[in-house]
């Protein structure tokens, strides 16, 4: 008979999870023991790292990633990423060392109490199997309830003497995840949309992450209808230099009322209605809704659910569809281009980034107060070329673009961080350093938190403490960890510090001295 550990290594290749996210402690060296070496172990600095690279590692690829964390402390470290990796809709399986079965009546060091409860209620399911020949059996249901819709993080926490075990192989299993959605419903929303005289798309991540891009184009193209960005989309909506695309939606009451005010229906794929960041009122014109996620649905203040895959759903919506004869809607004006001015305006980095970068590049981003500036002056063409956070939770970003440039070797990944977000995760250059790999780290520094900026002015705040962060000197970090780095204090010298960046074989780090005054992040309108 197999051990716990050799069938759980048969069962993680079966999977294709054989790159394995960690950061080890004691009660994880007999999972580690005599390494395969068809396994690839990626090492973190931090927990919450290592959680946040995998996440970024599952959502580039679209399959599950395998995370091994250290006991309750470890997976007290990584909450934060658990919850944001949990709001990106990330399949995860998170393994946790527990002590010895034959201690944990005497509550040992490093004994967990009642571990299949700590990352909850941010975990899809979560265990402590009853006993050692359930371990990988736990694994294998953790593994599928990660990646059914809405996908997600699960837990398995597994006490370090259950790997010698012996146990059982576990017979071959096939399934799908994905279910259309009901047909009365799609026809009755296609009787809705042949109707409408005025007709918009918001369209979400989900679109993205599900490879329903195409179809929504297709779509889209169907009805002739102008198609907006959902709040805080975490990924790209739509190509941004598509001529129906028109924008992006605030998560401000007001500014959604009046983007949304000239249409007579409002197609929401993939996102909920709507995720707001600042109270206020609102008014909607009738919505249908389409997603994957129940609890987005049950959540919608109005309107139609439909209920089921995007990429199984929406050419099945198309087909109902006449063609539209509207006239298509006049492409969005785009703003200028930045002029250079010292300090250096973030829309001018951001323009000059973007006509420096790789066509084939993705950009991970984690920059929140210069959100708008990114969106008007950093246009994302393509599918899959980028990623942010979905839960606001700092940390992210860096460490996601690790996980992405694993998941697409090959490939350019440029991750836009803010001074304040970078110190939260600065130790995966290490393991950016470790892998080799084709990261540019452009940290945009103006020397505080520039949302708690914004912030202050929307609500009237003055004279906040905490908010300005002077004298990190991001080059000397990066260069303590084996990172080539360079600072950019002039206009001029962007272009050629970025050319610099992008010829690096590895990782290479920007510091970007920015203007540190901030445009108020929500308006009215």
């Amino acid at each position: 008979m197999s051990t716990v550990r050799q069938t759980v290594m048969d069962l993680l290749r079966d999977c294709g999870m054989t790159t394995v996210f960690g950061n080890p402690g004691s009660t994880e060296l007999p999972f580690l023991d005599r390494w395969p070496n068809d396994f690839r172990y990626v090492l973190g600095l931090q927990e919450s790292t290592v959680v946040a690279m995998a996440d970024g590692h599952a959502r580039a690829t679209g399959r599950a990633a395998f995370c091994s964390l250290h006991s309750a402390a470890g997976v007290g470290h990584a909450a934060g990423s658990i919850f944001t990796a949990f709001r990106n809709h990330a399949p995860l399986v998170i393994t946790a060392g527990q002590q010895a079965r034959s201690l944990l009546p005497l509550n040992p060091f490093l004994g967990a109490t009642e571990a299949a409860q700590f990352p909850k209620p941010y975990v899809k399911w979560s265990v402590e199997p009853a006993r050692a020949e359930d371990v990988p059996a736990a694994i294998a249901h953790a593994w599928h309830i990660a990646m059914q819709p809405p996908c997600g993080p699960t837990f398995v926490s597994i006490p370090m003497d259950d790997w010698a075990a012996p146990a059982a192989p576990l017979p071959p299993r096939r399934v799908g995840w994905e279910t259309a959605p009901d047909p009365a419903l799609l026809a009755e929303a296609a009787t809705a949309l042949a109707a409408s005289q005025r007709p918009v798309l918001v369209i979400g991540p989900e679109v993205d992450a599900t490879g329903a891009g195409p179809a929504a184009v297709a779509l889209a193209e169907r009805l002739r209808a102008p198609v907006l960005a959902s709040p805080f989309s975490s990924r790209v909506s739509f190509p941004e230099g598509h001529p129906l695309f028109a924008g992006f939606l605030a998560a401000a009451p007001e500014a959604v009322t009046a983007a949304l005010a000239p249409y007579d229906l409002v197609l929401v794929l993939g996102a909920p209605v709507f995720t707001f960041h600042v109270a206020g009122q609102y008014r909607l014109p009738p919505v249908i809704q389409m997603t994957v996620e129940g609890e987005a649905i049950a959540a919608a203040p109005t309107g139609m659910g439909i209920l089921g895959s995007l990429r199984l759903g929406l050419p099945t919506l198309a087909a109902l569809l006449p063609e539209a004869t509207r006239p298509a809607p006049p492409p969005r004006a785009l703003p200028p281009a930045p002029a250079p001015a010292g300090p250096i305006p973030a829309g001018f980095l951001f323009h000059e980034l973007a006509r420096a970068r790789p066509a084939d590049s993705i950009i991970v981003e984690e920059a929140p107060s210069h959100r708008p500036a990114i969106q008007a002056h950093l246009p994302i063409p393509d599918w899959g070329g980028f990623y942010t956070m979905a839960s606001g939770g700092l940390g992210y970003g860096l460490p996601a673009a690790v996980g992405v440039a694993l998941a697409q070797p090959g490939r350019r990944v440029v991750a836009v961080i803010g001074d304040g977000s970078m110190m939260y995760s600065i130790q995966a250059l290490w393991t950016a350093v470790r892998e080799a790999l084709p990261v540019t780290v452009i940290v945009v520094d103006n020397a505080g938190y520039g949302a708690m900026r914004s912030f202050s002015q929307v609500l009237g705040v003055e004279h906040a403490p905490g908010i300005d962060l002077p004298g990190l000197d991001f080059p000397s970090l990066a260069a303590g960890m084996g990172c080539p780095a360079l600072r950019v204090t002039e206009p001029g010298e962007i272009e050629p510090a970025l050319r610099q960046a992008f010829a690096a074989p590895g990782p290479m780090l920007l510091s970007v001295a920015v203007d540190p005054a901030i445009p108020t992040l929500y308006r009215k309108s």
